[in-house]
């Protein structure tokens, strides 16, 4: 497994396991499989909803000697109900204890949304709608600064609950600001990114500025399918281009996507629930791309973005709320 130097003799593995959308039934198992298999990331969060059995999934490899604790990187997220200072680190201890660990490689701010609190004895996760009983359940925005929610989860470093903190769909201009007053930078962004949304502009500035980025969804289309979000013909894995790059190399279209990911620096988190996809996604490491079949998948970019709140968001939870230009 290759890895991405974050610093402080700390490395992020390449290619995690993303949790998204992973059902509960199934989640303690592919975790135990997945770590069985070679995977040491693991991309977990508040709203995913199965981090208790994530964390039983962690507990029974470690029992059985697959890994150590320290051996893996887990990551959670702060929900965004959850942004106010007094209650970030409230969150934070409820991911750990559901994941079963004592502290979190890293811990991100998911969204930069800000959302009416939910205590937890009411609803957790918490979800997007602020009441879904009510006869016309939508979203509460509840403004927080960044400044404030970023000055709660640097304490959480200092209090060693937390090794690193980073940010979610976070856009440059907000990077920037961000930059400018944290005591403890952020260490990873975490985007959308595939040959539909290659966003190099945002890439180029990370690394820049020495924050890794991560790749959630590097596959485009297919976390997306099943809830509606995107169709078959908005799959990059049906590129003619992408299929003859795995022809000749020998590869699935998906190995070939996740190998331009980890090629141009990034990490990758895809998600899959199959026990051969877990060994595929994994087996990345025994082939390269060309310059040429790189610049090629690049120049598939589309700009399409499949998870836009300034789209789901109004037609899903009432509440009209971009956060890219």
């Amino acid at each position: 497994m290759k890895a991405i130097n974050l610093g402080k003799n700390q490395q992020i593995p390449s290619v995690g396991l993303g949790f998204w959308k992973i059902d509960n039934a199934l989640a303690a198992e592919v975790t135990t499989e997945a770590i069985r298999v070679g995977y040491r990331h693991l991309d977990c969060a508040s709203d995913y909803g199965n981090e208790s059995f994530v964390g039983l999934g962690i507990e029974n490899a470690i029992r059985k000697g697959l890994c150590l604790r320290e051996d893996l990187w887990v990551t959670s997220k702060l929900w965004n109900t959850y942004h106010h200072p007094e209650h970030v680190e409230l969150a934070c201890r409820k991911s750990l204890k559901d994941l079963r660990v004592d502290y979190l490689d890293l811990y991100l701010i998911h969204f930069p949304i800000s959302l009416a609190y939910v205590p937890f004895e009411e609803r957790y996760p918490a979800g997007w709608f602020y009441d879904p009983s009510s006869p016309n359940p939508a979203m509460k925005p509840s403004p927080v600064p960044i400044a404030d929610t970023w000055g709660a989860m640097e304490r959480l470093v200092e209090k060693g609950l937390v090794k690193n903190i980073g940010i979610s769909n976070f856009s440059t201009s907000l990077i920037r600001d961000l930059l400018s007053y944290a005591a403890i930078r952020p260490a990873v962004l975490q985007v959308e990114s595939h040959p539909y949304l290659v966003q190099p502009k945002l890439l180029r500035y990370c690394q820049g500025e020495g924050i890794v980025f991560t790749s959630f969804s590097p596959l485009g289309a297919p976390s997306y399918i099943p809830i509606g979000m995107a169709t078959e013909k908005d799959s990059a894995m049906n590129e003619p281009l992408v299929r003859s790059i795995a022809a000749s190399h020998k590869k699935s279209a998906a190995q070939v996507l996740l190998r331009w990911g980890i090629q141009r620096g990034t990490a990758v988190i895809p998600k899959t629930s199959n026990p051969a996809r877990l060994f595929e996604n994994l087996s990345i490491f025994d082939f390269e791309l060309t310059v040429d079949q790189m610049r090629g998948i690049a120049a598939l970019d589309r700009n399409l973005r499949f998870n836009d709140p300034g789209v789901f968001c109004e037609s899903a939870f009432g509440c009209f709320y971009p956060i890219y230009e």
